[in-house]
């Protein structure tokens, strides 16, 4: 499968530069939203994508999630300027991860399902889900990529960066 190589681990490394895996992290969940549309519209059981698309519900994007609701939005509440005018972003991007939370448990549920009985997501209600979350994650990461992440380059210094990546560290259990 092409997408494979795009879904490997972000090299640990990357964790000192707390913005570049963010970004790097986007760029997976980009994929990963890819195979849940194909996933979502194919008529053959596509079941490596669904056991990745699986692994990156249940581990990667909860952790990018609160990496982002428990460490980047905080410090950038603290730093940001009035005229930044990031306070609405933010709101409705964490806004917008409560509703994914809830959504992973009903594709994740799904997906398992889908595999255990080697059947593709036929029911269209379901298909709708996939779809819809999709988009939605999509979504969250291009306003992510175009306005936070090149605001927080600007706002967050040499402290909050270090800060950022060693608790990131931590809730991945990479030693840094």
């Amino acid at each position: 499968m092409n997408d494979a190589i795009a879904l490997e681990p972000l090299p640990p490394e990357l964790i000192l530069q707390p913005l570049a895996w963010l970004s790097a992290e986007h760029q997976r969940c980009r994929r990963v939203c890819g195979l849940i549309s194909q996933i979502a519209v194919s008529r053959q059981v596509l079941h490596d994508e669904m056991v990745q698309v699986l692994a990156f519900l249940r581990s990667d994007l909860p952790l990018h999630l609160a990496d982002e609701d428990e460490g980047l939005f905080p410090v950038l509440r603290l730093r940001c300027d009035p005229e930044d005018e990031l306070g609405r972003v933010i709101k409705a991007l964490a806004a917008g991860h409560g509703r994914d939370v809830a959504a992973i448990a009903e594709i994740a549920r799904l997906l398992d399902e889908a595999v255990r009985l080697k059947r593709p997501i036929a029911d269209p209600a379901a298909q709708s889900l996939l779809q819809d979350f999709a988009v939605r994650l999509c979504d969250q990461m291009a306003l992510e990529n175009a306005v936070v992440l090149p605001i927080a380059r600007r706002r967050l210094d040499q402290d909050d960066l270090a800060h950022l990546s060693q608790t990131m560290a931590r809730r991945r259990g990479i030693d840094g």
